[in-house]
């Protein structure tokens, strides 16, 4: 995995400003998607069904608690929703303890954001406690905050955990750019009013107001994002 610099200290911006960016983990800046196909497949053989591809297309980006109902009613199992969750999270726990790659571009991003000194926040439908193993990989440091799944009444694509992270930084949620790989998380920035860039990763994503859609975060700095805000929106 490519090594992070310790970021400089976060100073003020105005208010016309680049207020903050909102990065996505799972799928945007770790390549961990194929880990939770894998992981689903694990759970769902082991609750006696078969997992496909079209399975994990249809649940990138959702929360544990979304693919353990669709897991439940794919296998009929009588197992509970709480219990399949925790299946799922012992084996993806295995799999990034064993290392998570970050994905093209984002070591580079992250710290460059950090070095213009702009505020940033993981926002992830991952639940805390294995956000913090993937933050390990990653770089706790980099961010000034963290909204995990398990910490909203309402998870992606709801706008709740993008406002959630705006409010905690004080900033305009309007003023921030959010990454994201998944329709189920640009639905979510958009929601609560964030410039978003959509970089797919297993889903595809189109063009649209509101969203600019990249290939890769590779060459992507904090210069281009704060461009995003400062353009005209239509």
């Amino acid at each position: 995995m490519t090594s992070i610099q310790s970021p400089a200290p976060v100073s003020p911006r105005p208010a016309t400003d680049l207020q903050a960016v909102l990065f996505d983990m799972d799928g945007t800046l770790v390549d961990t998607e194929g880990m939770w196909g894998d992981t689903e497949a694990e759970v769902t053989e082991a609750l006696g069904g078969t997992w496909t591809d079209h399975d994990h297309r249809s649940n990138v980006g959702r929360a544990a608690g979304a693919v353990a109902g669709y897991i439940i009613d794919l296998t009929g199992t009588t197992v509970g929703p709480d219990r399949v969750v925790a299946m799922m999270y012992e084996a993806m726990r295995r799999r990034v303890e064993q290392g998570a790659q970050l994905r093209p571009g984002a070591a580079e991003l992250v710290a460059d954001v950090a070095a213009a000194g702009i505020p940033a926040g993981l926002v992830t439908s991952t639940h805390r406690g294995l956000a913090e193993t993937v933050l390990e990989q990653i770089g706790a440091a980099y961010f000034d905050v963290v909204v995990a799944g398990d910490e909203v009444a309402h998870n992606k694509p709801h706008p709740e955990p993008y406002l959630k992270a705006a409010r905690l930084l004080g900033v305009d949620p309007t003023r921030c750019v959010a990454v994201e790989d998944s329709p189920t998380g640009v639905a979510s920035a958009q929601a609560a009013g964030c410039v978003t860039v959509a970089v797919p990763h297993k889903v595809p994503l189109e063009p649209a107001p509101g969203r600019t859609v990249i290939p890769s975060l590779e060459g992507v700095d904090a210069a281009w994002l704060r461009g995003l805000v400062e353009q005209p929106r239509g």
